[in-house]
């Protein structure tokens, strides 16, 4: 029977053989290295941040709004009671000066009474009410003449502070803009810069479905039912920041004019909506319950049944439905 050799290998062949190995080990060394992030991911990812950013000082110019808007009320309100208060006391002046000038045409002005238009008034009418020369009657005048003054003083003072609170208010309102203005600038720019297709990738991926509720169901109440139907009438409606319909809506916006067509005053921001009802659990949402987002309920919207949501997403981003998973949910409020 034939014996077969294993013949040892040249020179060559174990040259070659080392070479394969350490191309092999050189392979797996390069499959073992993650590969960097690609550029476009890193945009997408910072025009997300920029959007997030921007949704925040959104309801934060929204809240500064409502607040401005509360204090000039205030303020009209503070400058109506000081002019009213201001013509009782010219009103009292001027019963008092009658009273004076009759002192004066039957044997000359008393001079308690030339007090009355001294330098310091208030020192007249403290002065005054102790003087046995004036009746009970101009006493009691005097007396509401004293009463008015200080209200007016007061009213004034509350006055000042109003006018003082609604300044600094607008100043926020305008650092608010401010903010958002600049952070949309930026992630349009960087929207922009990427091409179609990827612009296209991001708006599917930063609105991704994450969980899913089965059956539509029906709403809590015929309330509910009728926002969600004003709601779905501003499908397709443009995403503005700051406006509350009916041709543009940020998200709260959106949320609060849905729910002013069926009947209910809503608060202005997503924040103080996640407060305006009862909290429920996700796995019993319905149908117009108010569904806010992120741990500091950055951002609204109103769920639909079937595990969707309507919302105004972003600037440019129309009305639309999208999954209520598509960012961590932090509340669902029935109204």
């Amino acid at each position: 029977m034939g014996s077969h050799r294993r013949l040892a290998p040249s020179g060559f062949d174990r040259g070659a053989l080392g070479v394969l190995s350490v191309a092999t080990a050189a392979f797996g060394a390069l499959a073992a290295v993650p590969a960097p992030a690609a550029p476009l991911d890193d945009t997408r990812a910072e025009v997300d941040r920029l959007y997030e950013q921007a949704e925040k000082a959104t309801e934060a110019f929204n809240e500064a709004a409502e607040r401005t808007g509360t204090l000039r009320r205030q303020v009209g309100e503070a400058q109506d009671r000081v002019a009213r208060q201001q013509a009782r006391v010219n009103d009292l002046r001027e019963r008092l000066g009658a009273f004076a000038g009759a002192q004066y045409r039957t044997g000359g002005l008393d001079p308690t009474l030339a007090l009355l238009f001294s330098d310091d008034p208030a020192d007249y009418l403290d002065r005054a009410l102790t003087l046995d020369r004036i009746t009970l009657h101009q006493a009691g005048e005097l007396k509401d003449l004293q009463g008015a003054l200080r209200e007016l003083a007061q009213e004034r003072t509350e006055a000042l502070r109003r006018l003082g609170e609604l300044d600094k208010s607008r100043r926020a309102v305008a650092a608010h803009k401010q903010s958002v203005e600049q952070k949309l600038a930026r992630a349009r720019q960087l929207l922009n810069s990427l091409p179609s297709a990827e612009r296209a990738a991001f708006d599917r991926a930063s609105r991704s479905g994450r969980g899913h509720l089965s059956g539509p169901g029906a709403a809590a109440s015929g309330r509910a039912a009728a926002a969600l139907a004003a709601a779905r009438s501003a499908l397709g409606k443009p995403y503005v920041w700051g406006a509350n319909g009916p041709t543009g809506f940020d998200c709260s916006g959106l949320v609060q004019w849905s729910y002013a067509q069926a009947g209910l005053s809503l608060p202005r921001t997503s924040q103080a909506q996640a407060h305006a009802g009862h909290r429920v659990p996700l796995s019993q949402a319905r149908p117009g319950d108010i569904v806010t987002y992120r741990s500091d309920a950055s951002h609204v919207g109103m769920y639909v049944g079937d595990g969707q949501v309507i919302h105004a997403p972003y600037p440019g981003a129309p009305v639309r439905y999208d999954p209520v998973g598509m960012m961590p949910v932090s509340s669902v409020t029935r109204p």
